[in-house]
């Protein structure tokens, strides 16, 4: 399929820019791919879709505050840098992207913060905005760690044109979040409230976990129309044995197995045994879905309304079928549903 094919005129207005009220009270598009039939739900609904024994596959990473503002030195010149990941804790050595790119240079020193808590140089150019970081700090790693989390800031995708405010700290968080180490908020998983897991549980619903830790590279633009050439970014990702045996116990006893949004989707995919069974997992994954795919582990997935011509889209066509995806894609901006991270969901059947 060609890029051209995923383009859908997302309405500004339907952006959301704020989080629902209350995490399950988002609105739920149910999609079912055997008949084509499409129902509008609320999320806390998505508890009459399941029966005991089903299980929802999480991502159980957790959103670290990624985004810090600081100074070049000399010049004062104000700099956002985004941490993407520590590549080497002893050292400091973090891979960033900085903005504006141009002004920054190998060499060159940033300040962060009042009174200059945090001083970085930059010791490499990896992308055009990409840079590697050296942190000056004499003390003791979890000095460093809760300096950083304390300039840093939550990282709300641009799409969201206001201020940062303390809410988005817990509401760009899913209640399941535990291993640090993500940019962005596993966004399917945000819709779970206490009481909505309570009630699943007592349904006997089970929730296995895995950790994909989502990098900017999940968002980055599709930029070739023969979407084979296309490459993702690697994410780092863990399936451990407690996660696999519920699965595949699941799978045994024909239980509906559920992808909680594209990451987890993308996880169980990358590792999949020749029986069509899930296997542990510790490492990186760079898959890219996009139709045609035949799914092996999960039947059912949830998911947020994404962005045109964006990979997670493409997954979403392959695994709900494209002209069916399409079409709720359509049905969701008549009947005004919010888009991306902090908007509504969809369970594709």
């Amino acid at each position: 399929m060609k890029l051209s094919q995923f383009k859908i005129d997302i309405p500004e207005e339907l952006i959301a820019q704020y989080p629902a009220d209350d995490r399950d009270e988002s609105r739920l598009m149910v999609v079912h791919r055997d008949t084509g039939k499409i129902e509008h739900k609320m999320f806390k609904d998505i508890i009459d879709y399941f029966d005991e024994g089903d299980v929802m596959i999480q991502n159980d990473t957790r959103v670290f505050p990624a985004r810090l503002y600081g100074n070049k030195e000399k010049t004062g010149a104000k700099i956002e840098v985004f941490l993407l990941r520590e590549l080497n804790r002893e050292s400091r050595l973090w891979d960033v992207l900085v903005d504006p790119a141009r002004k920054i240079r190998i060499g060159n020193k940033l300040y962060f913060g009042d009174d200059d808590a945090l001083v970085a140089e930059v010791i490499d150019n990896t992308t055009s905005r990409g840079r590697t970081l050296r942190f000056l700090f004499d003390g003791p790693y979890e000095d460093f760690k809760k300096t950083v989390y304390e300039l840093g800031e939550t990282p709300l995708p641009k799409y969201i044109k206001r201020p940062v405010e303390t809410e988005d700290e817990d509401r760009f968080q899913t209640i399941f979040a535990d291993k640090e180490g993500a940019v962005a908020a596993p966004t399917a998983g945000l819709h779970y409230s206490k009481n909505l897991m309570k009630r699943l549980e007592i349904k006997g619903i089970e929730f296995p976990k895995l950790t994909l830790h989502v990098g900017l590279g999940t968002f980055r633009p599709v930029e070739v129309e023969d979407l084979t050439k296309h490459k993702m970014d690697s994410e780092e990702m863990m399936i451990p044995e407690d996660c696999v045996s519920m699965v595949n116990e699941a799978k045994e006893n024909k239980k509906r197995v559920c992808a909680v949004g594209t990451t987890v989707m993308r996880a169980i995919e990358t590792s999949v045994s020749t029986d069509g069974f899930l296997k542990p997992f510790e490492g990186w994954t760079n898959k890219f879905i996009f139709p045609p795919y035949e799914f092996s582990i999960a039947d059912s997935m949830v998911t947020n309304f994404h962005e045109s011509e964006s990979t997670l889209l493409m997954m979403v066509c392959a695994f709900g079928g494209y002209d069916l995806v399409m079409e709720a894609y359509n049905e969701a901006i008549k009947e005004k549903y919010r888009f991306y991270s902090y908007g509504d969901a969809m369970l594709i059947l």
